[in-house]
């Protein structure tokens, strides 16, 4: 406390320095179980595309998008997996921003570390967002192939709307 009984604004800056990165270990946390669920849920649906396609008989035009599907399928989960791989690379960067940041006074941590190690969570979390949005892309062809096939709809290039064959 300060002479006015207020907080020491030292205290507070430490407090501060010490919680942001646990709050960002524990978003990383949530990010990772989301990514989790989401490659599961796709090694199902592959795991059932390939049941349907040795189901079916070797002339059937289905075969043909199963195969372009399941390829989607394992880009997709392949993004997602490097995703993962980059969240528990944020999630071990801002534990060890904490560390540096509570070790700076009693073993002469210079005060840049901790920052440098805090950037490279955010520039990790960053591009988890591109992975996610790549995956989400490549989800959207998945489910025009599906379309396509089931509804004969032909979709434009580009932004535009839908048109029917």
């Amino acid at each position: 406390m300060d002479a006015t009984g207020g907080m020491d604004i030292s205290s507070i800056r430490v407090i501060g320095a010490a919680v942001t990165p646990a709050v960002m270990v524990s978003a990383c946390g949530i990010l990772a179980t989301g990514l989790d669920n989401q490659i599961a849920r796709m090694t199902s649906r592959t795991r059932d595309m390939l049941k349907e396609w040795r189901s079916l008989a070797e002339d059937s035009p289905r075969r043909e998008v199963l195969r372009l599907e399941v390829d989607i399928l394992d880009r997709r989960h392949r993004l997602l997996a490097r995703a993962m791989a980059m969240a528990y690379g944020a999630l071990i960067s801002f534990v060890v921003t904490s560390l540096l940041y509570l070790s700076q006074r009693r073993f002469g941590v210079p005060d840049v570390l901790p920052v440098v190690s805090f950037s490279v969570g955010v520039v990790l979390l960053g591009a988890i967002a591109l992975f996610a949005l790549a995956s989400l892309r490549l989800g959207r062809a998945a489910l025009e192939l599906e379309k396509r096939e089931m509804f004969g709809v032909v979709v434009p290039p580009g932004p535009g709307g839908e048109r029917s064959r």
